[in-house]
């Protein structure tokens, strides 16, 4: 499964790696060097924590994010965000390197580089605490309500992570433009958990008088 898992990881980094420097027109930026060893390493070590701890999830976490059981509307809902995060790195590259249309200081690409890492901590806290932590909206046969960890204080702490990411990687890239479209995925995020809970309101026993007891979704007294 660590092959797999190299493998998926490499593949998922280089069409990044494409998307951005393509984008750019040059090989020189090193602010998006800087988030690729980030995003790559941080992700490696997350997937071989995973594949001690709870290898079942991981391979389900590498599966296609197309599945049988996956509900219709999220198989759309992946598509769309596919498209939309490809060009949102492609519309950073342009903005912050090919054209240097944004200038951030030093501080804020710092700031964001510590955003994405918290984006990987949280998703870490997430999986050891939900073992039904799948990337497709769907309902395990054995699929259980969590309510620790995380899931003590937010209902959906994996999107509450990606809101740092969505924040930390336009700063960390040097590019006020991505930064202004990333309310976009936020959005999308947020769309996307009231629909989940939809599922989980009708089908997983329990999880309605969850909802009751932690009543924000993503950031404690705000949503």
């Amino acid at each position: 499964m660590i092959f797999r898992l190299v493998i998926q990881l490499a593949l998922w980094l280089l069409s990044m790696t494409l998307v951005l420097f393509l984008a750019a027109g040059d090989p020189s930026w090193s602010a998006a060097w800087a988030f690729l060893c980030e995003v790559g390493l941080l992700s490696l070590a997350i997937g071989l924590l995973l594949n001690a701890r709870d290898p079942s999830l991981l391979g389900e976490r590498m599966k296609t994010p197309f599945q049988r059981d996956q509900v219709a509307w999220d198989r759309r809902f992946m598509i769309a965000v596919f498209a939309g995060f490809y060009l949102w790195l492609a519309i950073m590259g342009l903005d912050a390197w090919r054209w240097r249309w944004s200038h951030l200081p030093q501080s804020l690409q710092g700031a964001g580089m510590l955003a994405v890492a918290a984006t990987f901590a949280v998703s870490w806290l997430t999986f050891r605490a939900n073992h039904f932590a799948v990337p497709t909206v769907r309902l395990q046969a054995d699929q259980s309500v969590i309510d620790s960890g995380p899931y003590a204080m937010v209902r959906h702490p994996m999107y509450a992570g990606a809101t740092a990411f969505f924040i930390g990687a336009p700063l960390m890239l040097g590019s006020w433009v991505g930064l202004l479209l990333a309310p976009l995925f936020i959005v999308a995020m947020a769309m996307r958990a009231v629909g989940e809970e939809r599922l989980l309101h009708d089908s997983l026993p329990g999880y309605t008088e969850y909802a009751a007891r932690v009543r924000y979704r993503f950031v404690p007294r705000v949503w």
